[in-house]
């Protein structure tokens, strides 16, 4: 990948100081790090964009379904499960005998 741009930016000079004492500390380039650092956070940014439009489409999904009336209510969600609970409460009994 080439080298080819400046980046150029201002800071504190006690931030600048600390930065460049655990760089050398590292016995890494400065420059280096910061490379690392913005493909860290343009990574994590993809990632979090991602999961959002994600979450977006499961929410638009849920939405679309509780409008054509294609769910189970809370009675039906609970009637379900206390079916598996009983099922796996006899499956349990039969194992310890």
């Amino acid at each position: 990948m080439s080298k080819a741009a400046i980046f150029t930016m201002k800071l504190e000079p006690e931030l600048r100081a600390e930065f460049m004492a655990e760089a050398e500390a590292s016995h890494r380039p400065a420059s280096q790090i910061l490379r690392e650092l913005m493909r860290e956070f343009v990574l994590r940014q993809r990632q979090a964009r991602e999961y959002e439009e994600f979450l977006q489409g499961k929410v638009a999904n849920a939405r679309k379904q509780v409008r054509a009336g294609d769910y189970a209510n809370a009675d039906d969600v609970e009637a379900r499960f206390a079916a598996r609970r009983a099922q796996l409460l006899t499956k349990a009994g039969n194992a310890d005998a």
